[in-house]
Protein backbone atom coordinates (compact mmCIF):
# COMPACT_ATOMS: atom_id res chain seq x y z
CA UNK A 1 0.00 0.00 0.00
CA UNK A 2 1.16 3.52 -0.83
CA UNK A 3 0.17 6.93 0.51
CA UNK A 4 -1.03 8.05 -2.93
CA UNK A 5 -1.92 6.52 -6.27
CA UNK A 6 -0.17 9.39 -8.10
CA UNK A 7 2.47 11.83 -6.88
CA UNK A 8 3.25 14.75 -9.18
CA UNK A 9 6.48 16.75 -8.86
CA UNK A 10 5.63 20.23 -10.14
CA UNK A 11 2.35 22.08 -10.74
CA UNK A 12 2.98 23.55 -14.20
CA UNK A 13 0.82 22.71 -17.24
CA UNK A 14 1.73 19.00 -17.41
CA UNK A 15 1.67 18.51 -13.64
CA UNK A 16 -1.71 20.14 -13.06
CA UNK A 17 -3.33 18.28 -15.97
CA UNK A 18 -1.95 14.92 -14.79
CA UNK A 19 -3.09 15.57 -11.23
CA UNK A 20 -6.63 16.54 -12.22
CA UNK A 21 -6.94 13.68 -14.73
CA UNK A 22 -5.82 11.21 -12.06
CA UNK A 23 -8.30 12.66 -9.55
CA UNK A 24 -11.16 12.44 -12.06
CA UNK A 25 -10.37 8.74 -12.37
CA UNK A 26 -10.96 8.40 -8.63
CA UNK A 27 -7.31 8.21 -7.64
CA UNK A 28 -5.60 9.82 -4.65
CA UNK A 29 -3.16 12.52 -5.76
CA UNK A 30 -0.42 14.63 -4.18
CA UNK A 31 1.26 17.54 -5.94
CA UNK A 32 4.65 18.69 -4.66
CA UNK A 33 5.51 22.28 -5.58
CA UNK A 34 8.77 23.94 -4.53
CA UNK A 35 7.60 27.47 -5.40
CA UNK A 36 5.75 29.82 -3.08
CA UNK A 37 2.49 29.20 -4.92
CA UNK A 38 1.17 26.56 -7.30
CA UNK A 39 1.43 27.09 -11.04
CA UNK A 40 5.07 26.35 -11.79
CA UNK A 41 7.27 28.24 -14.23
CA UNK A 42 4.37 28.68 -16.66
CA UNK A 43 2.36 30.83 -14.24
CA UNK A 44 5.09 32.64 -12.34
CA UNK A 45 8.03 33.31 -14.67
CA UNK A 46 7.24 31.88 -18.09
CA UNK A 47 4.14 31.70 -20.27
CA UNK A 48 1.62 33.81 -18.35
CA UNK A 49 3.95 36.63 -17.20
CA UNK A 50 5.60 37.10 -20.59
CA UNK A 51 2.28 37.13 -22.45
CA UNK A 52 0.77 39.49 -19.88
CA UNK A 53 3.79 41.77 -20.24
CA UNK A 54 3.34 41.70 -24.01
CA UNK A 55 -0.35 42.63 -23.84
CA UNK A 56 0.31 45.42 -21.35
CA UNK A 57 3.07 46.86 -23.54
CA UNK A 58 0.86 46.79 -26.65
CA UNK A 59 -1.98 48.49 -24.80
CA UNK A 60 -0.03 51.22 -22.98
CA UNK A 61 2.27 51.97 -25.91
CA UNK A 62 -0.64 52.28 -28.35
CA UNK A 63 1.23 49.94 -30.70
CA UNK A 64 -1.90 48.62 -32.39
CA UNK A 65 -3.10 52.14 -33.25
CA UNK A 66 0.14 53.49 -34.70
CA UNK A 67 -0.92 52.51 -38.21
CA UNK A 68 -3.47 55.35 -38.00
CA UNK A 69 -1.92 57.82 -35.60
CA UNK A 70 1.81 57.51 -36.37
CA UNK A 71 4.81 56.01 -34.62
CA UNK A 72 4.89 58.69 -31.93
CA UNK A 73 1.40 57.75 -30.68
CA UNK A 74 1.15 56.42 -27.11
CA UNK A 75 -1.75 55.74 -24.79
CA UNK A 76 0.50 56.51 -21.78
CA UNK A 77 3.40 58.84 -22.41
CA UNK A 78 5.68 57.82 -19.54
CA UNK A 79 5.49 54.05 -19.11
CA UNK A 80 7.31 52.70 -16.07
CA UNK A 81 8.16 49.19 -14.90
CA UNK A 82 5.51 49.50 -12.17
CA UNK A 83 2.84 49.94 -14.87
CA UNK A 84 3.84 46.61 -16.40
CA UNK A 85 4.16 44.76 -13.10
CA UNK A 86 0.75 45.83 -11.75
CA UNK A 87 -1.23 44.07 -14.49
CA UNK A 88 1.05 41.05 -14.33
CA UNK A 89 0.52 40.51 -10.60
CA UNK A 90 -3.25 40.76 -10.99
CA UNK A 91 -3.19 38.18 -13.80
CA UNK A 92 -0.95 35.81 -11.84
CA UNK A 93 -3.16 36.04 -8.76
CA UNK A 94 -6.15 35.05 -10.90
CA UNK A 95 -4.30 32.10 -12.45
CA UNK A 96 -3.23 30.81 -9.04
CA UNK A 97 -6.76 31.15 -7.64
CA UNK A 98 -8.20 29.19 -10.57
CA UNK A 99 -5.63 26.41 -10.15
CA UNK A 100 -6.08 26.21 -6.37
CA UNK A 101 -9.85 25.94 -6.90
CA UNK A 102 -9.37 23.16 -9.47
CA UNK A 103 -7.19 21.22 -7.04
CA UNK A 104 -9.65 21.79 -4.18
CA UNK A 105 -12.77 20.64 -6.00
CA UNK A 106 -10.98 17.55 -7.35
CA UNK A 107 -9.54 16.65 -3.92
CA UNK A 108 -5.94 17.02 -5.10
CA UNK A 109 -3.65 17.51 -2.11
CA UNK A 110 -0.65 19.85 -2.36
CA UNK A 111 2.51 20.24 -0.31
CA UNK A 112 5.19 22.88 -0.64
CA UNK A 113 8.85 21.87 -0.68
CA UNK A 114 11.74 20.42 -2.67
CA UNK A 115 11.10 16.86 -3.82
CA UNK A 116 13.86 14.25 -3.80
CA UNK A 117 13.75 10.55 -4.63
CA UNK A 118 14.84 8.27 -1.78
CA UNK A 119 13.55 5.15 -3.51
CA UNK A 120 11.66 4.09 -6.64
CA UNK A 121 8.31 4.77 -4.93
CA UNK A 122 9.46 7.15 -2.18
CA UNK A 123 9.72 10.95 -2.36
CA UNK A 124 11.25 13.03 0.42
CA UNK A 125 9.93 16.60 0.60
CA UNK A 126 12.02 19.26 2.35
CA UNK A 127 10.21 22.39 3.52
CA UNK A 128 11.51 25.94 3.94
CA UNK A 129 12.55 25.35 7.55
CA UNK A 130 14.43 22.17 6.63
CA UNK A 131 11.73 19.81 7.89
CA UNK A 132 11.36 16.62 5.86
CA UNK A 133 8.66 14.06 5.24
CA UNK A 134 8.60 11.00 3.01
CA UNK A 135 5.59 10.16 0.83
CA UNK A 136 5.08 6.96 -1.13
CA UNK A 137 3.17 6.61 -4.39
CA UNK A 138 2.28 3.83 -6.80
CA UNK A 139 2.99 6.16 -9.74
CA UNK A 140 5.12 9.27 -9.95
CA UNK A 141 5.16 12.00 -12.60
CA UNK A 142 8.21 14.25 -12.95
CA UNK A 143 6.91 17.60 -14.16
CA UNK A 144 9.51 19.87 -12.62
CA UNK A 145 10.03 22.02 -15.72
CA UNK A 146 13.19 23.92 -16.57
CA UNK A 147 15.37 26.78 -15.34
CA UNK A 148 17.35 29.31 -17.39
CA UNK A 149 20.79 28.21 -18.59
CA UNK A 150 23.30 30.38 -16.67
CA UNK A 151 26.90 30.02 -17.92
CA UNK A 152 29.62 30.89 -15.41
CA UNK A 153 31.15 33.49 -17.73
CA UNK A 154 27.97 35.61 -17.73
CA UNK A 155 28.00 38.12 -14.82
CA UNK A 156 24.38 37.79 -13.71
CA UNK A 157 23.53 40.39 -11.06
CA UNK A 158 19.72 40.58 -11.13
CA UNK A 159 19.68 44.26 -12.13
CA UNK A 160 21.57 44.90 -15.37
CA UNK A 161 22.35 41.30 -16.38
CA UNK A 162 19.31 39.05 -16.11
CA UNK A 163 18.00 35.68 -17.19
CA UNK A 164 14.53 35.06 -18.61
CA UNK A 165 13.04 34.33 -15.16
CA UNK A 166 14.33 37.60 -13.69
CA UNK A 167 13.19 39.84 -16.54
CA UNK A 168 9.54 39.53 -15.43
CA UNK A 169 10.35 41.31 -12.15
CA UNK A 170 11.86 44.51 -13.53
CA UNK A 171 12.35 47.48 -11.23
CA UNK A 172 13.22 49.97 -13.98
CA UNK A 173 12.87 50.02 -17.76
CA UNK A 174 16.18 50.30 -19.63
CA UNK A 175 16.77 52.79 -22.43
CA UNK A 176 18.69 50.10 -24.34
CA UNK A 177 18.65 46.32 -24.13
CA UNK A 178 20.91 43.58 -25.51
CA UNK A 179 19.41 40.10 -25.82
CA UNK A 180 21.69 37.07 -26.25
CA UNK A 181 19.84 34.16 -27.84
CA UNK A 182 17.43 34.49 -30.75
CA UNK A 183 15.29 31.53 -29.78
CA UNK A 184 11.59 31.85 -28.98
CA UNK A 185 12.14 33.52 -25.59
CA UNK A 186 14.81 35.91 -26.87
CA UNK A 187 12.76 37.00 -29.90
CA UNK A 188 9.64 37.50 -27.77
CA UNK A 189 11.34 39.77 -25.23
CA UNK A 190 13.42 41.61 -27.84
CA UNK A 191 10.30 42.60 -29.79
CA UNK A 192 8.24 43.38 -26.66
CA UNK A 193 10.84 45.88 -25.42
CA UNK A 194 11.26 47.26 -28.93
CA UNK A 195 7.53 48.06 -28.91
CA UNK A 196 8.28 50.26 -25.89
CA UNK A 197 10.77 52.16 -28.06
CA UNK A 198 13.69 50.66 -26.14
CA UNK A 199 16.77 50.36 -28.39
CA UNK A 200 17.22 46.58 -28.74
CA UNK A 201 20.10 44.51 -30.12
CA UNK A 202 19.39 40.80 -30.62
CA UNK A 203 22.50 38.61 -30.69
CA UNK A 204 22.61 35.02 -32.03
CA UNK A 205 25.87 33.07 -32.57
CA UNK A 206 24.33 30.99 -35.37
CA UNK A 207 23.87 32.47 -38.87
CA UNK A 208 20.11 31.80 -38.75
CA UNK A 209 17.40 31.78 -36.09
CA UNK A 210 14.03 30.11 -35.47
CA UNK A 211 14.91 27.51 -38.10
CA UNK A 212 11.67 25.55 -37.58
CA UNK A 213 9.65 28.50 -38.89
CA UNK A 214 8.99 28.85 -42.63
CA UNK A 215 11.74 30.99 -44.19
CA UNK A 216 9.26 33.33 -45.86
CA UNK A 217 7.78 34.15 -42.45
CA UNK A 218 11.26 34.76 -41.03
CA UNK A 219 12.03 37.10 -43.94
CA UNK A 220 8.89 39.07 -43.06
CA UNK A 221 9.99 39.22 -39.40
CA UNK A 222 13.49 40.42 -40.30
CA UNK A 223 11.96 43.12 -42.52
CA UNK A 224 9.89 44.22 -39.54
CA UNK A 225 13.08 44.31 -37.40
CA UNK A 226 14.77 46.62 -39.87
CA UNK A 227 11.72 48.85 -40.19
CA UNK A 228 11.65 49.50 -36.42
CA UNK A 229 15.46 49.63 -36.09
CA UNK A 230 15.77 46.49 -33.99
CA UNK A 231 19.41 45.50 -34.55
CA UNK A 232 20.03 41.84 -35.39
CA UNK A 233 23.56 40.44 -34.95
CA UNK A 234 23.78 36.94 -36.42
CA UNK A 235 26.67 34.55 -36.96
CA UNK A 236 29.13 35.75 -34.33
CA UNK A 237 29.59 34.22 -30.88
CA UNK A 238 29.90 36.23 -27.67
CA UNK A 239 33.51 36.15 -26.46
CA UNK A 240 33.30 38.42 -23.41
CA UNK A 241 30.81 40.30 -21.25
CA UNK A 242 32.11 43.12 -19.06
CA UNK A 243 30.39 45.59 -16.74
CA UNK A 244 31.35 49.26 -16.49
CA UNK A 245 31.41 51.27 -13.25
CA UNK A 246 27.66 51.84 -13.47
CA UNK A 247 27.06 48.11 -13.96
CA UNK A 248 26.03 48.46 -17.61
CA UNK A 249 27.07 45.52 -19.80
CA UNK A 250 29.45 45.61 -22.75
CA UNK A 251 29.32 42.53 -25.00
CA UNK A 252 32.26 41.66 -27.25
CA UNK A 253 31.54 39.46 -30.29
CA UNK A 254 33.95 37.12 -32.08
CA UNK A 255 34.00 39.41 -35.12
CA UNK A 256 35.34 42.24 -32.97
CA UNK A 257 32.08 44.13 -32.73
CA UNK A 258 31.14 45.54 -29.32
CA UNK A 259 27.51 45.90 -28.24
CA UNK A 260 26.79 48.25 -25.35
CA UNK A 261 23.48 48.53 -23.55
CA UNK A 262 21.91 49.55 -20.26
CA UNK A 263 20.72 46.01 -19.66
CA UNK A 264 21.47 42.47 -20.89
CA UNK A 265 18.98 39.62 -21.09
CA UNK A 266 20.66 36.22 -21.46
CA UNK A 267 18.10 33.91 -23.07
CA UNK A 268 20.23 31.23 -24.71
CA UNK A 269 18.52 28.05 -23.60
CA UNK A 270 17.02 26.38 -20.55
CA UNK A 271 17.92 23.24 -18.61
CA UNK A 272 15.77 20.64 -16.87
CA UNK A 273 15.32 21.32 -13.15
CA UNK A 274 16.36 17.78 -12.26
CA UNK A 275 19.60 18.36 -10.31
CA UNK A 276 17.99 18.15 -6.87
CA UNK A 277 15.75 15.16 -7.63
CA UNK A 278 18.38 12.50 -6.84
CA UNK A 279 17.36 10.52 -9.92
CA UNK A 280 20.31 8.16 -9.44
CA UNK A 281 18.46 6.23 -6.75
CA UNK A 282 15.81 5.25 -9.33
CA UNK A 283 18.19 4.38 -12.15
CA UNK A 284 16.88 7.21 -14.33
CA UNK A 285 19.50 9.40 -15.98
CA UNK A 286 19.14 12.92 -17.35
CA UNK A 287 21.15 14.25 -20.30
CA UNK A 288 23.67 17.11 -20.19
CA UNK A 289 20.82 19.65 -20.28
CA UNK A 290 18.91 17.97 -17.45
CA UNK A 291 16.26 16.48 -19.72
CA UNK A 292 14.70 13.06 -19.18
CA UNK A 293 14.04 10.58 -21.98
CA UNK A 294 10.57 9.01 -22.22
CA UNK A 295 8.62 6.63 -24.44
CA UNK A 296 6.67 9.02 -26.73
CA UNK A 297 3.14 7.65 -26.46
CA UNK A 298 3.18 6.57 -22.80
CA UNK A 299 5.50 9.23 -21.32
CA UNK A 300 7.18 6.48 -19.26
CA UNK A 301 10.81 6.83 -18.24
CA UNK A 302 13.17 3.85 -18.05
CA UNK A 303 11.34 2.96 -14.82
CA UNK A 304 7.78 2.00 -15.89
CA UNK A 305 5.86 3.52 -12.96
CA UNK A 306 7.77 6.83 -13.16
CA UNK A 307 6.59 9.21 -15.87
CA UNK A 308 7.91 12.57 -17.09
CA UNK A 309 6.14 15.31 -19.05
CA UNK A 310 6.42 18.94 -20.02
CA UNK A 311 9.55 20.96 -20.67
CA UNK A 312 11.72 18.52 -18.69
CA UNK A 313 11.46 16.01 -21.56
CA UNK A 314 12.44 18.57 -24.20
CA UNK A 315 10.77 19.15 -27.56
CA UNK A 316 8.30 20.67 -28.20
CA UNK A 317 8.31 22.47 -24.80
CA UNK A 318 4.95 24.18 -25.29
CA UNK A 319 2.43 24.78 -22.51
CA UNK A 320 -0.32 23.39 -24.75
CA UNK A 321 1.48 20.14 -25.56
CA UNK A 322 2.69 19.80 -21.96
CA UNK A 323 -0.94 19.76 -20.77
CA UNK A 324 -1.74 16.97 -23.18
CA UNK A 325 1.36 15.02 -22.14
CA UNK A 326 0.28 15.20 -18.50
CA UNK A 327 -3.18 13.90 -19.38
CA UNK A 328 -1.78 11.05 -21.47
CA UNK A 329 0.68 10.03 -18.74
CA UNK A 330 -2.06 9.88 -16.10
CA UNK A 331 -4.34 7.98 -18.45
CA UNK A 332 -1.68 5.38 -19.18
CA UNK A 333 -0.81 5.00 -15.49
CA UNK A 334 -4.39 4.06 -14.66
CA UNK A 335 -5.26 1.90 -17.64
CA UNK A 336 -7.14 4.22 -19.98
CA UNK A 337 -7.22 3.27 -23.64
CA UNK A 338 -3.83 4.28 -25.09
CA UNK A 339 -3.79 7.42 -27.19
CA UNK A 340 -1.07 9.58 -28.67
CA UNK A 341 -0.22 13.21 -29.28
CA UNK A 342 -1.76 14.65 -32.44
CA UNK A 343 0.55 14.55 -35.44
CA UNK A 344 0.14 18.27 -36.10
CA UNK A 345 -0.19 20.87 -33.37
CA UNK A 346 0.15 24.66 -33.53
CA UNK A 347 3.20 26.63 -32.48
CA UNK A 348 2.69 30.12 -31.12
CA UNK A 349 5.45 32.69 -30.76
CA UNK A 350 4.18 35.72 -28.87
CA UNK A 351 6.56 38.21 -30.39
CA UNK A 352 5.52 41.58 -31.81
CA UNK A 353 4.24 40.71 -34.39
CA UNK A 354 2.88 37.28 -33.43
CA UNK A 355 3.94 34.17 -35.35
CA UNK A 356 2.06 30.89 -35.50
CA UNK A 357 2.25 27.78 -37.64
CA UNK A 358 0.87 24.28 -38.01
CA UNK A 359 1.99 21.48 -40.31
CA UNK A 360 5.00 21.54 -42.62
CA UNK A 361 7.12 24.50 -43.63
CA UNK A 362 7.82 24.85 -47.34
CA UNK A 363 11.44 23.74 -46.81
CA UNK A 364 10.21 20.45 -45.34
CA UNK A 365 7.75 19.96 -48.20
CA UNK A 366 10.56 20.47 -50.71
CA UNK A 367 12.87 18.07 -48.88
CA UNK A 368 10.17 15.40 -49.09
CA UNK A 369 9.77 16.05 -52.84
CA UNK A 370 6.05 16.71 -52.49
CA UNK A 371 4.59 18.58 -55.50
CA UNK A 372 3.01 21.67 -53.97
CA UNK A 373 1.79 25.19 -54.43
CA UNK A 374 1.59 28.10 -52.00
CA UNK A 375 -0.96 30.86 -51.54
CA UNK A 376 -0.19 34.20 -49.89
CA UNK A 377 -2.55 36.74 -48.31
CA UNK A 378 -1.46 40.08 -46.89
CA UNK A 379 -3.49 41.38 -43.96
CA UNK A 380 -3.59 44.83 -45.55
CA UNK A 381 -5.54 43.24 -48.44
CA UNK A 382 -8.45 42.49 -46.11
CA UNK A 383 -11.08 45.02 -45.13
CA UNK A 384 -10.55 44.14 -41.48
CA UNK A 385 -6.86 44.81 -41.87
CA UNK A 386 -7.62 48.27 -43.26
CA UNK A 387 -10.05 48.97 -40.42
CA UNK A 388 -7.36 47.98 -37.90
CA UNK A 389 -4.70 50.04 -39.66
CA UNK A 390 -2.47 47.05 -40.36
CA UNK A 391 0.46 47.73 -42.65
CA UNK A 392 2.07 44.32 -42.16
CA UNK A 393 1.10 40.73 -41.52
CA UNK A 394 0.67 37.79 -43.89
CA UNK A 395 -0.66 34.27 -44.19
CA UNK A 396 0.94 31.47 -46.20
CA UNK A 397 -0.90 28.24 -47.02
CA UNK A 398 0.82 25.23 -48.60
CA UNK A 399 -1.16 22.66 -50.60
CA UNK A 400 -0.30 19.39 -52.31
CA UNK A 401 -0.97 19.70 -56.05
CA UNK A 402 -1.68 15.95 -56.21
CA UNK A 403 -4.16 15.52 -53.32
CA UNK A 404 -5.13 19.22 -52.95
CA UNK A 405 -4.74 18.73 -49.18
CA UNK A 406 -3.50 21.49 -46.88
CA UNK A 407 0.06 20.68 -45.81
CA UNK A 408 0.91 23.72 -43.69
CA UNK A 409 -0.38 27.08 -42.51
CA UNK A 410 1.95 29.90 -41.48
CA UNK A 411 0.93 33.31 -40.14
CA UNK A 412 2.76 36.41 -38.97
CA UNK A 413 0.84 39.42 -37.73
CA UNK A 414 -1.94 40.53 -35.43
CA UNK A 415 -3.98 37.62 -34.05
CA UNK A 416 -1.77 34.91 -35.62
CA UNK A 417 -1.99 32.61 -32.59
CA UNK A 418 -5.80 32.72 -32.73
CA UNK A 419 -6.20 32.50 -36.51
CA UNK A 420 -3.98 29.41 -36.77
CA UNK A 421 -6.66 27.14 -35.29
CA UNK A 422 -8.72 27.29 -38.49
CA UNK A 423 -5.73 25.91 -40.38
CA UNK A 424 -5.14 23.36 -37.63
CA UNK A 425 -8.68 22.01 -37.91
CA UNK A 426 -8.58 21.76 -41.71
CA UNK A 427 -5.16 20.12 -41.70
CA UNK A 428 -5.96 17.52 -39.02
CA UNK A 429 -9.28 16.72 -40.71
CA UNK A 430 -7.36 16.18 -43.96
CA UNK A 431 -9.13 19.07 -45.63
CA UNK A 432 -8.28 20.40 -49.08
CA UNK A 433 -7.99 23.77 -50.80
CA UNK A 434 -11.66 23.46 -51.70
CA UNK A 435 -12.65 24.19 -48.08
CA UNK A 436 -11.19 27.68 -48.28
CA UNK A 437 -12.60 28.40 -51.74
CA UNK A 438 -16.12 27.09 -51.21
CA UNK A 439 -16.82 28.29 -47.65
CA UNK A 440 -17.74 31.77 -46.46
CA UNK A 441 -15.96 33.66 -43.70
CA UNK A 442 -17.34 36.43 -41.53
CA UNK A 443 -16.84 39.83 -43.15
CA UNK A 444 -14.89 41.85 -42.31
CA UNK A 445 -12.40 39.60 -40.46
CA UNK A 446 -8.75 38.72 -40.66
CA UNK A 447 -9.91 35.12 -41.16
CA UNK A 448 -10.81 36.15 -44.71
CA UNK A 449 -7.07 35.82 -45.37
CA UNK A 450 -7.65 32.05 -45.56
CA UNK A 451 -9.93 32.51 -48.56
CA UNK A 452 -7.54 34.99 -50.20
CA UNK A 453 -4.56 32.68 -49.71
CA UNK A 454 -6.60 29.69 -50.89
CA UNK A 455 -7.66 31.47 -54.08
CA UNK A 456 -4.09 32.63 -54.66
CA UNK A 457 -2.86 29.04 -54.52
CA UNK A 458 -5.80 27.80 -56.62
CA UNK A 459 -5.03 30.31 -59.38
CA UNK A 460 -1.45 29.06 -59.54
CA UNK A 461 -2.55 25.43 -59.48
CA UNK A 462 -5.11 26.03 -62.24
CA UNK A 463 -2.46 27.53 -64.51
CA UNK A 464 -0.15 24.58 -63.82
Amino acid sequence: MHDFDMLVIGSGPSGRRAAIQSAKLGKSVLVVEKGRRVGGVSVHTGTIPSKTLRETVLNLSGWRERGFYGRAYRVKQDIEASDLMARMRKTLDHEVEVLEHQFSRNAVKTVRGQARFVGPHEIEVTGDAGETRVYTAANILIACGTTPFRPENVPFNGTTVLDSDEIVDLKKLPRSLAVIGAGVIGVEYATIFSALDVAVTLIEPRPTFLDFIDKEIIDELVHDFRDRKLALRLGSAVTAIALNEAGAPSITLANGRIVQADMLLYAAGRVGATTALNLEVTGITADHRGRIGVTPNTLQTSVPHIYAAGDVIGFPSLASTSMEQGRLAAGHAFGLKPSSMPESFPYGIYSVPEISMVGMAEEEVRNKDIPHECGIARFRETSRGQIMGLNSGMMKLIFSTETRRLLGAHIIGEGATELIHIGQAVLNLKGTIDFFIENTFNYPTLAEAYKIAGLDAWNRMARA
